[in-house]
């Protein structure tokens, strides 16, 4: 069952808390490195993900970690023992693969609000992934990325070679990917994959600063904004200036947009 939009929705394995318009969720299973597969932390993502579309009261979303670890990805114990979702024939994992972390994939990039990752440390595999899925990522001094799948034979399979490319460009995502290496916070930063660096103990609040920099702006613009910014990496130009005039006369008609404008005008 749904949870109500006027409610938190529960999670099993992650903290969510909501503030001013910023909701942060907090992946806590430390004992197991975040891992996302054998845990419940899939299915919390992916309830806050459904919640936050059916309530205005979001306008921007935290991930981070609690313990040392961002994410570890899937569960390599799991992997090795053919256990949940890598048990099974080929056919069957396929299936396992796409109704159970593809659908986190979809819901973040389905997201309305800007989301943020505050990685505060190893991001690997699929933690990788889930950060690069989040339109913006600042780093602690601890954080580490690694695109590992290689490593062990597989590919990542949660969708991610289509958002690495995205954020540092063909050729960097392709070594990363071949390599299978890990790059520590000054490399993120130097491969444009973070924003910036903020010191492990600042990290959270800087993220919910930024965070509060967007929920602060009118709703709907902010939202049909973030819907620009994808409609933008898939439709031609002209497709593209077409929509743009679409959703500017809805927000032109909308009672915020004549808020703000009397906010700026008042404030001259």
């Amino acid at each position: 069952m749904e949870s109500s939009p006027d409610r938190l929705p529960l999670t099993r394995d992650a903290r969510l808390s909501l503030e001013n318009g910023v909701a942060v969720l907090l992946l806590d299973r430390d004992d197991v490195r975040n891992a996302l597969t054998g845990t419940h932390l899939l299915d919390d993502i992916v309830a806050v993900c459904d919640w936050i579309n059916r309530t205005a009261k979001v306008g921007a979303l935290v991930i981070s970690g609690r313990g040392k670890a961002f994410s570890a990805g899937g569960n390599i114990k799991d992997m090795h023992q053919k256990k949940g979702m890598f048990a099974g024939d080929g056919l069957q994992i396929q299936d396992n693969y796409r109704r159970g972390i593809q659908t986190m994939t979809t819901r973040i990039y389905q997201l309305e609000v800007p989301v943020i990752a505050a990685v505060n440390g190893a991001a690997i595999g699929a933690g990788m992934d889930l950060s690069c899925m989040c339109d913006i990522r600042i780093g602690s001094q601890h954080a580490r990325f690694g695109e590992t799948f290689v490593n062990l034979g597989i590919i990542p399979g949660d969708g991610g070679a289509w958002f690495l490319p995205k954020l540092v460009g063909p050729q960097r995502a392709a070594e990363l990917t071949f390599s299978g290496r890990l790059i520590d916070a000054e490399q993120a930063l130097d491969y444009g994959l973070i924003l910036q660096i903020s010191p492990s103990e600042e990290l959270l609040d800087s993220a919910v600063a930024l965070a509060h920099t967007f929920a602060s702006k009118p709703r709907h613009a902010l939202r049909i904004s973030k819907r620009l910014l994808q409609a933008g990496q898939r439709l031609p130009l002209q497709d593209f200036l077409d929509y743009c005039a679409s959703q500017q006369s809805l927000c032109h008609a909308s009672d915020q947009h004549l808020e703000a404008l009397a906010s700026v005008l008042n404030a001259q």
